[in-house]
């Protein structure tokens, strides 16, 4: 009994020599590194002799301890010895060094879906530019992307170049210009009485929206006019900014009509001779109405 007390007396002396020169520090890390031991210890309380340390426990030795000399780590009091501690440390560090430098896919990232479809609208609402022009565009509202990105954009959509784009057909120009569209022409019928009337019409392409100007039964040339100064009045009133006026190449419309438009910004285009499908919409709408 005397012989372990003395034994004991003298090994704590030791110890507490030992810890004279740690510093602070070290005496802390030492003691963190004991404490999570313990922890260790008695989670595995009855599975066996053999300690085991879960990869969290390993983890947290190495970053602990991994940053004191080595000498100080050989005189810790520790359940494995220096050079596992240093082990698992560089294990650690294999680890955060392959999740960082992660190869990416390769090429570019993708193109922002939003970026994307601006392209495409500006394109197809304008075929006669080219990748350049819409990147010029892009640049003026401040998106900045490369030239080639635009160019990839409209190869992968199947869009041909500039050139190939820029001959626009006349269902082209009519669905991208239907807002500043209207239509008229004259509508023949017959009355219950047998006299035959002629009816002048307008219609908004883009709304379906029908204007009848007048009725008569000698369409003359001041007749023409004033309903057309009529109708400009009217558009002004319901703040319609129409551009263009389809009419067909009929002799009852008089040449001062087309200057009577001209003067409040819109043009006229003239169907093709024999082509009522050029004013489709408007001929499909006096259709309908009795001979």
């Amino acid at each position: 009994m005397l012989l372990r007390l003395a034994y004991l007396t003298i090994t704590n002396t030791f110890a507490a020599l030992r810890l004279l020169p740690m510093s602070d520090r070290d005496k802390d890390v030492e003691i963190l590194a004991l404490r999570h031991q313990i922890i260790v210890l008695e989670r595995q309380l009855g599975a066996g002799t053999r300690t085991r340390f879960a990869p969290e426990d390993r983890a947290f030795l190495a970053a602990l301890l991994a940053s004191l000399p080595r000498e100080v780590l050989g005189r810790l009091r520790l359940l494995v010895r220096p050079d596992t501690v240093l082990r698992w440390h560089r294990n650690l560090m294999k680890r955060r060094h392959a999740r960082t430098c992660q190869p990416r896919r390769p090429g570019r990232p993708p193109t922002v879906r939003s970026i994307r479809a601006l392209v495409l609208r500006l394109v197809r609402e304008n075929p006669g530019w080219g990748y350049r022009r819409a990147h010029g565009e892009l640049a003026m509202l401040g998106i900045k992307v490369a030239p080639s990105t635009v160019w990839e954009i409209l190869k992968q959509e199947g869009l041909d170049p500039a050139p190939q784009r820029a001959s626009t057909t006349w269902a082209d120009f009519l669905r991208s210009q239907a807002h500043a569209l209207l239509a008229c022409d004259f509508i023949e019928t017959v009355t219950l009485d047998g006299q035959r009337q002629y009816i002048l019409a307008v219609i908004e392409h883009a709304s379906r929206r029908v204007r009848v100007l007048g009725t008569t039964a000698h369409p003359t040339a001041d007749w023409v006019i004033q309903a057309i100064r009529n109708l400009v009045m009217d558009l002004e009133d319901a703040n319609c900014r129409a551009r263009f006026l389809i009419r067909d190449r009929d002799g009852k419309f008089p040449a001062l009509m087309d200057e009577i438009l001209a003067d409040v910004g819109m043009q006229t285009v003239l169907t093709g001779i024999r082509m009522p499908r050029m004013n489709s919409i408007m001929e499909r709408w006096g259709a309908v109405l009795p001979p």
